[in-house]
């Protein structure tokens, strides 16, 4: 893993999408070389030529970011070519907005026709190498666990879903340690540098039990200075899961980890984006709003209203009206008691269903942007009555408020859609990975793969 402002990037990944990013643009290239038949110094010599590249070269792994093909369990299947061909149906159109926009850089369809035929063809060929390389052991960072109790317990059932890395074995710390089965043990009967030589340990993760007994503190220092990556319990879950675990977590973490630098200069440069990007979001998007809003009469016969008005909690805790379109049928909640959405909701209209299904009914919230009172990206805003229940509930659930809401966010990424108090405890530490580490960079990923949970349908109800 590399963190890049904060946050943590598969290095397997990255590195698909440099040799992909370089495949598009070499692609562009042999493009014009076959179309009009020229010497390879020719075809670097043609006007404009590394720009619309590089920018082709862009537009395509923007696109296939997109559309989820560099999320962990995305393997080489039939899958990816229906998510391949929607990507460059995306480019496709980019494309053409920036030759209309820029005709300097214009390419004809011909040498458009021939890239995209042999981006396709080169990035399948890629792809199949690159998984039947990587989906070896040997290319999986080899982790050491120190710990053998409830606590290393926790890496244990994680390793039984897809990551980055292979536990080679758990070292006992104390007696009482006994949660992990002996043949995951590996016996500490020599200095732990020499356990991790034998191994081939890239990772320590210090996760006994009980921290106030002894440790090989000089050892774990040794194995800190010949290269070896030590981290905590805490750190190994958010670089690899992208989520602060709640049950390990403790005030001192929060404030000696790194992260957590809110204000200044992030909120303007954040505050100047949500108003670019929302602003043209909702210019663009005007049209479709009002198509929705005739939907929605239409299908009520003109009863009741099409924007839907309610109290959420944002920044610093205070009290916001959020805005959505109508989904729900006007007496959904004449009792006057909240409740959570759910699948197959009988309050949820037709059109609602819809609107939910491709997180549309959530564009009014636009305007909420504009205004300032929520962000682009960030945790979602929730309603009063459930801020209030789970502040007492769940610790450090006040946390999330030190940010905007968003308009989308981390935890609608990666977790379905909450409708328990299990979800909420979930979700939040999620939102709380996103409060640590937010930025403008980790802001443009979830943008970008918030396309892919529009196209997909992914956790809405």
């Amino acid at each position: 893993m590399f963190r890049i402002f904060g946050h943590y990037v598969s290095k397997t990944f990255l590195l698909l999408g440099v040799l992909e990013f370089l495949v598009s643009f070499l692609a562009l290239l042999v493009g014009v070389y076959t179309r009009f038949d020229l010497a390879p110094a020719e075809v670097l010599e043609v006007p404009n030529i590394w720009t619309t590249a590089i920018l082709y070269g862009l537009l395509v792994s923007s696109s296939m970011l997109s559309v989820g093909l560099y999320q962990r369990g995305m393997p080489f299947s039939a899958g990816v070519l229906v998510r391949l061909a929607l990507s460059f149906a995306f480019v496709g159109m980019a494309m053409s907005l920036f030759f209309y926009a820029f005709p300097t850089l214009l390419m004809g369809r011909g040498v458009m026709a021939l890239a995209v035929l042999f981006t396709f063809a080169g990035i399948l060929l890629l792809r199949w190498v690159f998984f039947r390389l990587v989906g070896s052991e040997a290319r999986l960072h080899r982790v050491l666990v120190l710990g053998a109790g409830e606590k290393a317990a926790m890496i244990e059932e994680q390793d039984t879903e897809p990551h980055g890395f292979m536990v080679v074995g758990y070292v006992r710390m104390h007696a009482r340690e006994q949660t992990i089965a002996a043949g995951q043990l590996i016996a500490k009967d020599r200095p732990l540098i020499e356990l991790v030589a034998e191994h081939q340990v890239d990772e320590l993760v210090v996760a006994p039990d009980d921290r106030r007994q002894s440790l090989p503190v000089d050892e774990i220092l040794d194995c800190k200075m010949s290269g070896i990556a030590v981290l905590d319990l805490l750190t190994f879950f958010e670089k690899e899961e992208s989520r602060i675990k709640l049950d390990i977590l403790h005030p001192s973490w929060i404030f000696l980890s790194q992260g957590f630098q809110l204000g200044g200069i992030n909120d303007y440069g954040k505050r100047v984006f949500d108003l670019l990007v929302g602003s043209l979001m909702l210019l663009l998007g005007i049209p479709l709003m009002g198509l929705i809003a005739l939907a929605i009469i239409v299908e009520c016969r003109g009863r009741g209203t099409v924007l839907f008005h309610q109290t959420r909690v944002g920044l610093d805790g205070n009290h916001f009206r959020v805005h959505k379109f109508r989904s729900m049928y006007s007496d959904a909640e004449a009792d006057g008691v909240a409740r959570w959405a759910s699948k197959n909701d009988s309050r949820i209209t037709r059109v609602g269903a819809v609107l939910r299904k491709a997180r549309l009914d959530e564009l009014p919230q636009l305007f909420n942007v504009v205004r300032g009172e929520m962000s682009l990206v960030g945790p979602r805003p929730e309603r009063p009555e459930f801020v209030e229940k789970f502040a007492k509930e769940i610790p450090f659930y006040n946390e999330r408020h030190r940010v905007k809401p968003g308009l989308t966010g981390w935890a609608q990424l990666c977790y379905q859609y909450g409708s328990s108090d299990d979800d909420a405890r979930n979700k939040l530490e999620f939102d709380l990975y996103y409060v640590k580490n937010a930025s403008l960079f980790l802001d443009l990923i979830v943008l970008i793969e918030t396309v892919e949970v529009v196209l997909w349908g992914k956790g809405a109800h």
